[in-house]
């Protein structure tokens, strides 16, 4: 990085943030304190008005902004594709603000600059997945509860799980506190404490309905950080198949999220998954037919053959 850019990134880590140590910045910049004293020293003569001194951390006046920034052609594309990825998945307030951005940022480009950034755009496409109807009950749902998050309010839904519980129910009501909304494959999901549950548990908003805003308030834990979150890995079972070399391609493609391992033998494609339950794992194993085989758990084999036996006798 030369000095000019430096300089002009000095200034916009000051403007986020309340104060800087010198040691930051250099280790940021990966550059020498002593430059970053010559650096600050050089943007104060040129009327960037920074407070602090050496040992105490820099800070920019109050109220201070820089002029207009001229972007690159990258860095226009890359603001430009954000806002069209917030305005498919997200709801119809952020759309707009989207939309509104989108504008403000089209409107600094210079001439130049805005035409090769159009041409870029028009090779590139954001397609989003999932059915019309589903993407509209998600986005009308993200917004409800993205406005419970902000004002820490409770919800209310029907929950259908895709695997039932140990007495066969797929079905359950819930009132939980919203932490947090993620994006997963695609698909949005809540990351709450439930009240049933006693404990923080993810839904996807596909599969919520009768969704109802409570007027009971909670307290965001002080320790929890959504961006730091991990779930607890409670995937116990292990399960291996092997997978004929014809269709070896597909399942590498299919970037299935529960496996672990995969290596090419002379036998075909062995596959290490780890799951919750078993059943997480049927339809997913009987998708390939006859191209698979599994290898371990005894258990989960006689459970595809019984599958297999109960599909035979409907034919």
């Amino acid at each position: 990085m030369n000095k000019t850019d430096r300089l002009l990134a000095i200034v916009l880590e000051l403007q986020s943030r309340e104060v800087v140590r010198g040691e930051e910045l250099a280790d940021l910049f990966e550059t020498s304190l002593r430059t970053i004293y010559r650096d600050i020293q050089a943007l104060s003569e040129a009327g960037v008005p920074i407070i602090g001194a050496p040992g105490t951390g820099y800070s920019l006046m109050k109220g201070y902004f820089l002029p207009p920034i001229h972007f690159t052609v990258e860095e226009a594309v890359t603001l430009l594709i954000g806002t069209d990825f917030i305005e498919q998945r997200f709801d119809d307030e952020y759309r707009v603000r989207a939309q509104a951005a989108r504008r403000k940022i089209e409107a600094i480009l210079s001439e130049s600059v805005r035409d090769e950034t159009s041409r870029v755009r028009k090779a590139l496409r954001l397609l989003t997945p999932g059915k019309p109807d589903v993407l509209s009950k998600e986005k009308e749902y993200f917004e409800k509860i993205r406005l419970a998050i902000l004002e820490e309010r409770k919800i209310r839904f029907h929950y259908s799980k895709g695997i039932g519980d140990s007495k066969g129910n797929y079905h359950s009501d819930r009132t939980v506190a919203p932490y947090g909304l993620v994006l997963v494959e695609g698909s949005w999901m809540l990351v709450a404490r439930c009240d049933l549950r006693q404990d923080i548990r993810h839904f996807r908003l596909s599969r919520m309905t009768e969704l109802i805003d409570l007027d009971e308030q909670f307290e965001l834990p002080a320790h929890f950080n959504l961006r730091e979150y991990t779930p607890p890995d409670d995937r116990h079972l292990r399960v291996r198949l092997r997978f004929n070399h014809d269709i070896a391609d597909k399942v590498k493609e299919s970037n299935y999220h529960y496996i672990e391992d995969m290596e090419e033998r002379q036998d075909g494609l062995h596959v290490t998954l780890r799951v919750r339950q078993l059943d997480e794992l049927l339809q997913w194993v009987l998708g390939w037919g006859a191209g698979v085989i599994v290898l371990e758990p005894e258990s989960f084999r006689k459970r595809i053959t019984e599958e297999v036996q109960k599909m035979l006798k409907r034919y």
